[in-house]
């Protein structure tokens, strides 16, 4: 797949389509069946993805992350102001795994640009691990991404927390709640990407330069 494909159905597959599913489903199966509308298409698209290409695909799983504990709190908690309150929470536990995994040696986002390039070939995958051996601006780099995740994801938490504890017509706070939800994700995706081109093209760079 070439690369701006590559990254167009990432999106649309992360970002547009449980979106979209959510939306649709919401007036006719209520705030449940919406939440579990949004994770279908992820979790089709990881099954398809490991028996197609024998690939996981980690950026879907950490949406999908994100989405199933909400089910499962709708499933057994049906109060639905409660419920409001609980399911920004989740972004933030992911958060604060992305900023606890910087005491590892290789942090989330390593993960992440791993699964990036086994998509391409089983070739580039052994690359990104010498180049991140060898490299120590990668190794900053992708340290750096890994505290831009974990504070994104993070104060997506405290916002929407603070949107759905203290506005007062409920069905607007959700509303707005799941906006910011799917923007903070976008958001740190679409830099994600523009950030991983940026690194390939000074590499592409400074090859020619040494050529």
């Amino acid at each position: 797949m070439k690369v701006p494909y590559r990254y167009l159905s990432a999106l649309l597959i992360n970002l547009a389509l449980p979106w979209l599913a959510y939306r649709f489903a919401l007036p006719h199966w209520g705030p449940t069946g919406a939440l579990a509308a949004s994770a279908a298409p992820l979790v089709a698209w990881i099954a398809w993805d490991l028996y197609h290409s024998r690939h996981f695909d980690a950026l879907s799983a950490i949406v999908l992350a994100g989405i199933l504990p909400l089910l499962a709190w709708a499933l057994i908690d049906q109060h639905a102001p409660r419920r409001a309150l609980e399911d920004p929470m989740v972004s933030g536990v992911i958060g604060i795994t992305f900023l606890l995994s910087l005491l590892l040696r290789k942090p989330m986002i390593y993960y992440l640009a791993r699964s990036t390039a086994s998509r391409e070939s089983r070739e580039s995958v052994g690359q990104f691990e010498c180049h991140y051996r060898d490299n120590p601006e990668l190794v900053a780099t992708i340290r750096r991404m890994t505290v831009i995740w974990g504070i994104g994801l993070t104060a997506e938490n405290a916002a929407r927390y603070w949107v759905v504890s203290t506005w007062s017509d409920t069905e607007l706070a959700e509303q707005v709640s799941t906006a910011l939800r799917w923007c903070v994700y976008g958001g740190l995706m679409l830099w994600t990407i523009w950030l991983r081109r940026r690194l390939k093209r000074v590499d592409a760079d400074r090859k020619m330069e040494s050529a």
